[in-house]
């Protein structure tokens, strides 16, 4: 796989790039984009906790919008929504193509809204596992790999309603706003 390739087709669809060779250098990677003092959300990302991204934000000097610390699922509904107004949304995708097109699928959605609008910035850890070969194999990958685990992290009975909303980013009208760190180890989903 020509990690630089598909580094350079990010860059020309309008995405922010780079490649960290291990997860540890994709948390520094992260945290250099994010200046102190920021105010960070994040959707529901094996990838961020897994890398270690999550830990260091938390326990960094950061403005944390945590839909987990809500107290009912009405406060966690308007945690979530706050998330569209802060200054990075740490996420991943599902799949990525070498050409560089973007792929998720989201249960309630807020993830990928927060993705394709609202918080100033994106940053995404994509594991080398989710790339796929071309834009016509990113739904199977989502489909047949990431939703079946996802699913099953979050004990649900059938699979398909982690399937609730697709969303296919073929370019960003706002140069740089998603940025993408591809990372040379398997991470997530």
């Amino acid at each position: 796989m020509d990690t630089e390739k598909i580094i350079a087709n990010l860059k020309k669809r309008g995405f922010e790039a780079v490649f960290a060779q291990t997860k540890a250098e994709a948390v520094e990677a992260a945290l250099a984009f994010m200046p102190k003092g920021s105010s960070v959300s994040w959707g529901g990302s094996v990838s961020v906790e897994e890398s270690g991204l999550l830990a260091r934000v938390k326990n960094g000097d950061y403005k944390l919008i945590d839909r987990d610390s809500a107290k009912s699922p009405e406060e966690k509904a308007e945690l979530m929504r706050k998330a569209f107004f802060a200054d990075f949304f740490l996420t991943s995708f599902n799949a990525v193509s070498e050409d560089g097109v973007l792929f998720n699928i989201d249960g309630n959605g807020n993830r990928v809204a927060a993705i394709t609008f609202g918080p100033k910035e994106v940053i995404a850890l994509v594991g080398i596992n989710k790339i796929v070969p071309t834009e016509a194999d990113l739904e199977n990958r989502a489909l047949k790999v990431a939703a079946p685990k996802n699913a099953q992290r979050l004990k649900l009975t059938n699979e398909h309603d982690i399937c609730a909303t697709f969303v296919k980013t073929r370019i960003s009208r706002t140069k740089g706003r998603i940025k993408i760190i591809l990372v040379g180890e398997e991470l997530g989903y």
